[in-house]
């Protein structure tokens, strides 16, 4: 979400592609059922990416019904989870940073349950992924920006401003008061970013709300964080393509799985957003550690059952060493990695070849 950017405003394009008695599809190859119609709908007004839902119904409309179903439940979250922009009557997570040292803020339970699911998530990275960053993301998002706008003269942020933005990274200063349903920033010069979190947490709960609905054999693609239910209509899994980070490359894809019910796929990596400075590129995932970008790997991609843990996960992986990657992933269960070099080599975590597919 680009500072400024006034969702409400921006063209909506809904595309319904019709696809009968075909075998190939966007996602795969598999036979359609005679009495099921493969659709799909893509979105450009949720989270500043690209959406997708794939499904089959019997006509188009019924499918449109619940696209917009989904579509609207994306959208609340994403209203709720923007830390750039203010919605009449939401009291969002922006809402939270502007009221830093002064007051609790009174928010919709999604956004107490993403907080405290992120907290988690930090707890289970041991720091590596950490949405109270904000401060320190804060300067590197004004500097990419500006050396996206004017690449010539692209600078990197002053280490000294770095570190100082990084003494106000506390996690323990988010506090959450379930019983008054209220979130305060201690520190008033701290501020949350939630993109470590946001778009695989909101992904995940609207598939739930998907299945609580009765929607069988769909997919989502919310911006690469892919989840499915079920499989294809003729019970075969969805096949993914995972992008190529060489965007030089011929090749759009470097690998492809296949996905059973439930899972979902998530991929980070040095090519989604970035600038150059001096000829070297520059991504939007910070080390907390170094509070520069990681840049050992050029993409890590992650396959478990929770899209929301996927997010966080690939952050986290991206900033470890692939030894502690490895370990971390190979010691938990139901996560498999894969991790991209900038050569084009790849390691695997013990069982991630088993979803490759040719």
């Amino acid at each position: 979400m680009n500072k400024g950017k006034i969702l409400g405003v921006i063209l909506i394009v809904l595309l319904i592609v019709f696809i009968v008695f075909t075998r190939k599809g966007l996602f795969g190859k598999g036979d359609v059922a005679e009495e099921q119609n493969r659709y799909t709908a893509t979105f450009i007004d949720i989270f500043d990416t690209r959406t997708e839902i794939v499904g089959y119904a019997p006509t188009e409309d019924e499918f449109s019904k619940k696209a917009t179903a989904l579509r609207e439940e994306l959208i609340n979250y994403n209203n709720l989870y923007d830390i750039y922009n203010d919605y009449e009557g939401v009291n969002n997570i922006k809402t939270i940073n502007d009221n830093a040292g002064l007051q609790p803020v009174v928010v919709d339970e999604k956004i107490i349950d993403l907080l405290k699911f992120s907290k988690e998530m930090y707890a289970a990275t041991d720091g590596r992924v950490n949405i109270a960053m904000g401060s320190v993301l804060s300067i590197w998002h004004r500097y990419r920006e500006a050396g996206v706008d004017d690449p010539e003269n692209a600078k990197l942020p002053p280490f000294e401003e770095l570190q100082a933005a990084a003494q106000h990274t506390d996690i323990e200063n988010l506090i959450i008061d379930e019983t008054a349903k209220t979130v305060y920033l201690q520190d008033p010069e701290m501020s949350l970013d939630v993109g470590s979190t946001a778009k695989g947490y909101a992904a995940q709960k609207t598939m739930e709300f998907a299945k609580d609905s009765g929607y069988s054999n769909m997919l989502l693609s919310l911006g690469g964080n892919i989840a499915g239910i079920d499989g294809r209509i003729d019970g075969t899994p969805f096949r993914l393509g995972i992008q190529n980070p060489d965007l030089d490359s011929d090749v759009e894809y470097i690998k492809k799985v296949d996905i059973k019910d439930g899972q979902c796929v998530v991929s980070s990596g040095d090519y989604q957003r970035f600038y150059e400075v001096d000829g070297k590129r520059y991504c939007h995932i910070i080390n907390p550690d170094t509070l520069f970008p990681s840049d050992t790997f050029a993409q890590v991609s992650i396959i478990t059952d929770d899209s929301g843990m996927a997010d966080a996960y690939s952050t986290a992986l991206y900033n470890m060493t692939i030894e502690e990657g490895l370990e971390f992933v190979n010691t938990n269960e139901n996560i498999e990695a894969m991790w991209v070099y900038a050569d084009g080599s790849i390691v695997y975590s013990d069982n991630f070849e088993q979803y490759l597919v040719e």
